[in-house]
């Protein structure tokens, strides 16, 4: 599981087996854990401003119970996803749970598999709801800057006069960065299905465009040989 070697799990348990149990099975699974053993100790102001992967927390806490701590992380903006432990398996604790803000709940005792199994739906869907956050509609790429609401188009912070088709293939290129894109790509993405093979239109507008945002320092657009162009997002 490498690729969730850099993912941060905070567990919130105060029983010692079950968090020994959690934290060995975690961690030789590739996640970095910290725990809490209670719920005043997981409200530590360098916690909160933790971005975690997952927080997995037991409903039956010291003083401040689960149900209350998920209120008040939730209250403080702490929108990681939350997977509720229980020992309580009554339909009305879930739904509590949930309704306070948990994402999933998990009765005990519990398999592992099944623990890692919820986990990765959770990271998966937090992954998936990233794409819907607001996005700023300021591109900024080295000293390019597209502003996408204006349409416009910066080089070194002074204005860059593109025609409506050069500003399309720009955003194109730009939002397949890094990787190569063929010239029928690009003509089926910016000029539509009607131009044949041999047509030179995107080589002309490229040379337009490379022209307009290129300066001697800074080559954005790169010719791949025999297959098409890519724009260079480590330029």
């Amino acid at each position: 599981m490498n690729n969730l070697e850099a993912m941060q799990i905070l567990v919130v348990e105060d029983d010692f087996r079950i968090s020994s149990f959690l934290i060995k099975g975690l961690e030789e699974s590739g996640f970095l854990v910290t725990l809490c053993k209670s719920a005043e100790e997981a409200l530590n102001e360098e916690y909160l401003k933790t971005k975690w992967d997952v927080i997995i927390l037991d409903i039956m806490l010291p003083g401040i119970d689960g149900i209350q701590l998920i209120q008040t992380l939730r209250y403080k903006q702490v929108y990681s996803p939350i997977l509720m432990l229980s020992a309580l398996n009554s339909v009305q604790d879930k739904v509590s749970s949930l309704d306070y803000g948990a994402d999933d709940y998990l009765t005990k005792p519990f398999h592992f598999e099944e623990l890692l199994s919820r986990i990765n739906a959770l990271t998966r869907r937090r992954q998936y709801e990233i794409f819907d956050e607001p996005k700023s509609p300021i591109i900024e790429i080295a000293n390019l800057q597209i502003d996408t609401d204006q349409y416009k188009v910066y080089l070194n912070q002074e204005l860059v006069e593109l025609s409506p088709r050069e500003y399309k293939l720009l955003m194109y290129l730009i939002e397949n960065r890094n990787r190569t894109v063929s010239r029928m790509q690009i003509l089926n993405a910016v000029w539509g299905i009607t131009f044949n093979n041999h047509t030179n239109v995107v080589d002309v507008y490229i040379s337009y465009l490379r022209n307009k945002i290129d300066t001697s320092n800074q080559k954005f657009i790169e010719t791949i040989k025999g297959v098409g162009y890519m724009f260079r997002n480590d330029s």
